[in-house]
């Protein structure tokens, strides 16, 4: 007969198990560190205006992800905190859930089917900036969990969008403000600079706000 001790560990065992297997809670509103409109606006304001530079040497290699902290991937943190109803297996494996793409407002149910985008993508932080950093930089950058750098998105969205910036892509319109709040905060934080063109772009999408 096993002691009560071990009965016991049996028991947390058993049921840390299940809680793997149960829907994890409803997405939050949005990912962390959005700055409001006035302080985007004054971050936008300090960024540096400089041309893009060009793509030479550029490698998304050079952006190591998806990296694994405390047993899960960065993609598969990102799917847990987006996610509604979203079910784990094994090695934080993803099994279901259900994700709206503030991009176009789809929702998706596979998660196969979705994608991981960098608010900022890996190609533009290269040429406004990225192509100086360290590697071990770039890596913190492209699996960035503390501000607005990493979103769920339908996969034909996040493809759609590629490498562009905002002024030449943008999501749906409901979804311009926070864009470009998340846009800005990212720049700024990570100190990347953005072109005329691609400040336009954000003002403007700040005026929705």
């Amino acid at each position: 007969m096993r002691s009560p001790h071990n009965l016991r560990r049996a028991l947390v065992a058993a049921l840390a198990a299940l809680a793997a297997l149960l829907p994890g809670p409803a997405a939050q509103a949005a990912p962390p560190g959005i700055p409001d409109a006035d302080t985007a606006r004054t971050q936008l304001d300090a960024l540096t205006v400089a041309p893009q530079a060009g793509m030479s040497g550029y490698s998304r290699d050079k952006f190591p992800h998806w990296i694994t902290r405390d047993g899960c991937t960065t993609r598969q943190t990102v799917l847990k905190r987006d996610g509604t109803d979203v079910a784990t297996g094994a090695n934080c494996r993803v099994e279901s859930g259900s994700w709206e793409s503030p991009y176009d407002g789809t929702t998706v149910t596979s998660p196969s089917r979705v994608d991981i985008d960098h608010t900022v993508p890996l190609a533009e932080a290269w040429r406004s900036g990225a192509a100086e950093w360290t590697t071990p930089r770039r890596q913190d950058f492209a699996n960035d969990l503390d501000h607005p750098q990493l979103l769920a998105a339908s996969a034909s969205s996040n493809r759609s969008k590629g490498d562009q910036d905002p002024a030449d892509w943008q999501p749906a319109a409901a979804f311009h403000c926070e864009y470009a709040r998340m846009w800005i905060s990212v720049k700024h934080t990570w100190e990347l600079t953005v072109d005329e063109d691609e400040r336009a772009a954000l003002d403007e999408m700040l005026g929705t706000c």
